[in-house]
């Protein structure tokens, strides 16, 4: 699988990238875990209306399947906040 996470905004502005494939990565297993886990190729998070809140977008791409989901960085937890800090250490 390869995973693509673009995030902007926040009180900074600041931009965050992150490129991974799970098929050479050393956590790729762990990724693809957590992607089933959150049914990443059905899923439609919420995302909450905040300027303040970085707005990520995160694609992943399985064969012939694509899908993107647009999320807000509101810290609530959950598995879609583990996969943003499982991205930023996997850097």
């Amino acid at each position: 699988m390869k995973i693509s996470a673009r995030a902007c905004g926040g009180f900074a502005g600041l931009a965050e990238a992150y490129d991974l494939d799970t098929g050479s990565h050393p956590a790729g297993g762990e990724f693809e875990d957590l992607l089933h886990q959150l049914d990443f190729f059905s899923a439609t998070p919420s995302c909450p209306v905040g300027a303040d809140l970085p707005r990520w977008e995160i694609t992943v791409e399985d064969g012939p399947r694509c899908h993107t989901v647009f999320l807000r960085e509101d810290g609530s937890g959950g598995n879609w906040q583990t996969l943003l800090e499982r991205l930023r250490s996997s850097a």
